[in-house]
């Protein structure tokens, strides 16, 4: 139950977390006697000299079992094409179609660059998940189901724009798709996709009817006993008196991935009272021997994995509260096995704007469409510059509603940039960037090189292409290189 002999206490605490019942308590589960730990081979023939012959057995037997575990070959599901093409031949014709939707004219440039994501979409074995994703995005549209524009890396890419997985022009906005698919670092393409909060099951019941309801199942979570939690938790147990385990949890800075060492060296005045009162000192050192372990589990919010073969031939399964059927593993470790992990993302933002679009229609006849709405709008922008701006989808906290006043945007891509500029990092240029677009005299720019990558945004590096550009042109990394860049410092 438990690898190590002084793991004893701590484990009977976590038993007692888990059935709701405190140390003291009479009447609880327990392992009495403390010998359920992983004992060494002297050990076992220490205790059973009688039955030496059962210790070779169990060695036999263990030498009997293989598991082989295929890490980082991807195991895609295959998506069934029309009679007499192959999937490579359908994504192109896709795409190809697409092209001439989407722009007029095609020119030289805009195929060149087609078809080289094509191929690097071909080299790197993922012909089926585009054609997977594009299918079911599709099945959503036809059927009235809200889709997002799409967001995060897979915007930068021509293929997924011309599928209509997308609906930014990558072109325009001077996005890169190395950013999202990059031939030098192989990991699984991600595409977030947003849909209609109330009718995203409708699209994975779609993809379940389609590839089996054995090869479509949503992902765990663990919820981990985190710092000032176990704490808490362990206080309980031990039925300490609650205003003072609350004190010592309280003196656990709050900041994200804390952990109880790291508290004790932050703050002194913990380390003082984990070094002179006993049962602090003791509350403290279970506390760290449970943290960071799973607490319960629950499912994804988005994550859903689709198979080649039935689920259960690659991961565990089991069932959440409410009878779903479930992985065992997270998603981190599902794409470490090569499996396909989707994101279907419910964004209540989606529905909100549905609804609207169908009441202004109902009310006053006016038809909108979302897809094609005016961006310049001058009335549009003054009233987001009011910072009145609830409801907007990442406009809406405090902060957002000030820096709009101050930003007053006259574009979009003023828009664009304060989103991207209010994040710690970027925060720092606010300043030089507002002083810049009032003042078109106070750019600089540290060598001329920079000028053209940094001019739309008055001399300001805010977005992680620019870093790429940067890195590609002032340093000549390829695309695929200035992208580990990009990662390294994004972290």
């Amino acid at each position: 139950h438990y690898t190590r002999e002084e793991d004893d206490d701590p484990h009977d605490i976590l038993l007692c977390l888990q059935t709701n019942k405190k140390l003291a308590d009479e009447d609880r589960m327990r392992y009495e006697g403390g010998q359920y730990y992983v004992k060494s081979p002297e050990e076992m023939a220490e205790l059973f000299p009688y039955a030496l012959e059962a210790l070779e057995n169990t060695h036999k037997i263990a030498q009997r079992c293989h598991v082989e575990i295929e890490f980082g070959v991807t195991k895609l599901p295959r998506f069934d094409v029309p009679d007499g093409l192959t999937s490579w031949e359908y994504l192109n014709k896709l795409c190809f179609e697409g092209l001439e939707e989407r722009y007029q004219p095609v020119t030289e440039e805009l195929k060149a660059r087609l078809n080289y994501e094509l191929s690097t979409i071909k080299n790197m074995g993922y012909v089926d998940y585009f054609l997977i994703v594009w299918d079911f995005i599709k099945y959503a549209r036809d059927h009235d189901i809200m889709v997002g524009p799409g967001r995060g890396s897979a915007a930068g890419s021509l293929v997924a724009y011309t599928l209509g997985i997308t609906q930014l022009d990558p072109i325009r906005y001077d996005l890169l798709f190395e950013r999202f698919l990059n031939p030098e670092r192989v990991s699984m393409p991600d595409i977030d996709v947003d849909f209609c909060f109330e009718r995203r099951q409708e699209v994975i019941e779609y993809v379940r009817r389609k590839y089996g309801d054995d090869c479509v199942v949503q992902i765990v979570t663990f919820g981990t006993l985190a710092a000032r939690g176990v704490i808490r938790d362990v206080g309980r147990v031990l039925d300490m008196p609650y205003a003072q385990v609350d004190s010592i949890a309280k003196m656990i800075p709050q900041e994200l991935n804390i952990t109880i060492d790291k508290a004790l060296t932050m703050n002194p005045e913990l380390k003082k009272a984990y070094e002179e009162q006993d049962e602090i000192h003791y509350l403290i050192d279970m506390a760290r021997r449970l943290e960071g372990l799973p607490r319960h589990t629950s499912m994804h919010a988005a994550g859903v994995v689709i198979g080649s073969r039935s689920i259960d031939e690659f991961v565990p399964l089991s069932r959440a509260a409410d009878g779903t059927i479930t992985t065992q593993f997270t998603m981190t470790t599902i794409e470490e096995l090569g499996l396909l992990k989707m994101d279907f993302l419910g964004l209540r933002t989606l529905t909100v704007i549905q609804n609207a679009v169908r009441l202004a229609e109902k009310d006053y006849g006016i038809k909108l469409d979302m897809d094609h709405i005016d961006y310049n709008d001058k009335k549009v922008l003054e009233s987001i510059g009011t910072g009145r701006t609830e409801g907007v989808f990442q406009l809406e906290s405090g902060g957002m509603k000030g820096f709009m006043k101050e930003l007053k945007p006259e574009n979009l891509e003023d828009i664009i940039a304060g989103i991207s500029l209010y994040r710690p990092g970027p925060m720092d240029f606010i300043p030089r960037y507002l002083k810049g677009k009032n003042d078109k005299t106070s750019i600089t720019y540290e060598c001329p090189q920079l000028e053209p990558i940094l001019s739309p945004t008055y001399g300001c590096i805010v977005y992680q292409e620019q870093v790429m550009q940067i890195v590609r042109d002032l340093a000549g990394y390829t695309w695929g290189r200035s992208d580990l860049v990009r990662r390294a410092m994004s972290k």
